[in-house]
């Protein structure tokens, strides 16, 4: 048998040797120094070798221990190394479940968002998929299982977060295949179960005598003034609500005609170049006096340190008798869009406009500046459009305006 001292004398030689100690427990020394804890069995008439650490590490009494216990395993018709496996599985797929591996995957890919988004991704999977397959081992949630994730939210009148949701779901799955903790995305087999989104259309008009009623209408606003030029604003630049809402004067180069908003502020996470026309930057000019030295071009009434809000705008159009029907803050882009294809500018300079940006981040940091001369031009027609259209003058669409 062994003891502590033998094994502490214990030299290593040019090949690996054993020292048994009792019941088939031995140290194993391998030529660099190494001594491993192994255990000589029979089960099932077949012989077998089980490992029980190394020493020092695990001790002689503490070898002897784990081999009483497998002893007794045998003894109970238990394979102790099937058993071990069995183990270190069921530890693997405690630590690979899908709630962990989709709060590794939301931690790693979702730093380019702002916080607020990256929350709202988070409370959506925590709320509508971790109390169904969370406790699941990733490798082993199924199609089947991801469907009934996505009908349940369908289920309760929420088609476009069920379409989001599942979206999510495969990014997951994609990572646990990337990471090695998965085979295969399951929610990939799910392309086409859910039916496909009926894209909103903002209430808008197209008519240019609608359009120039509406314009009209604007100048009789009897509100903020803060709100007048917004409203007069928005058709000029036609950026989203938000975008407009939250301009700040640092974003500004008047000098230059030059508006610049941030990629932060952006829905496509990329810097977007507004072109100011003659118009925009008159109507500038006229406001920089009343809000020029805060941070805000529209400050809320209620505090300059933050910005109107996201009904200011609509609820000014219905105080000028417009439902929500005819005309809301985010249809002056629809508005712009029809007429300025009608009139034939160059559809691609339409859309970089618009922000309909690359969706490719490295892309898109070089692209914010695409057809710049094209959208000065066009943006100045824009205006000259309007302004015609507000005086009453019949206009004719400009086909073939790149021309």
């Amino acid at each position: 048998m062994l003891t502590d001292k033998t094994i502490k004398s214990l030299v290593p030689g040019e090949k690996k040797t054993r020292h048994f100690d009792a019941g088939g427990l031995y140290l194993e020394v391998a030529p660099s120094g190494g001594k491993w804890w192994r255990l000589k069995f029979r089960y099932g008439g077949k012989e077998k070798r089980l490992s029980l650490g190394t020493y020092p590490t695990v001790s002689l009494r503490e070898a002897r221990e784990r081999r009483d216990g497998a002893k007794k395993m045998l003894a109970n018709g238990i394979d102790p190394s099937a058993a071990r496996k069995e183990e270190k599985a069921e530890a693997r797929a405690a630590s690979e479940t899908f709630e962990v591996i989709a709060r590794e995957w939301h931690g790693s890919f979702l730093k380019g968002l702002t916080e607020r988004s990256a929350s709202e991704i988070l409370h959506r999977i925590e709320r509508d998929v971790f109390p169904w397959v969370g406790h699941k081992p990733v490798r082993e949630v199924t199609a089947p299982d991801l469907l009934a994730v996505v009908r349940r939210i369908e289920s309760r009148g929420a088609p476009e977060t069920a379409r989001r949701v599942l979206q999510y779901l495969s990014r997951i799955g994609r990572y646990a295949v990337a990471t090695g903790r998965a085979e295969r995305d399951a929610a990939a087999d799910l392309r086409g179960a859910l039916p496909p989104a009926n894209k909103k259309h903002f209430s808008t008009l197209t008519d240019p005598k609608d359009v120039a009623a509406l314009l009209r209408a604007i100048d009789t606003y009897q509100g903020s003034y803060i709100v007048l030029c917004a409203l007069k604003l928005a058709p000029l630049v036609f950026v989203r609500p938000g975008e407009l809402r939250k301009a700040e004067w640092a974003e500004f180069n008047l000098d230059e005609a030059e508006w610049r908003i941030p990629a932060e502020r952006m829905k496509m996470r990329e810097l977007h170049i507004v072109p100011l026309s003659h118009q925009c930057v008159t109507i500038l000019k006229e406001l920089q006096p009343l809000t020029g030295s805060g941070k805000y071009l529209f400050p809320s009434i209620r505090s300059v340190a933050r910005p109107i809000s996201e009904n200011t705008l609509n609820g000014a159009l219905r105080r000028l008798g417009y439902t929500k029907e005819e005309i809301c803050a985010h249809g002056f882009r629809s508005m712009a869009s029809t007429l300025l294809n009608e009139q034939g500018w160059n559809r691609d300079a339409i859309e970089k406009q618009l922000s309909h940006g690359e969706r490719d981040a490295i892309r898109a940091s070089y692209n914010f500046a695409q057809y710049l001369p094209e959208r000065r031009k066009m943006m100045q027609g824009w205006a000259d459009f309007l302004e015609g259209l507000k005086a009453g003058a019949k206009v004719t669409p400009l086909h073939g305006a790149t021309g």
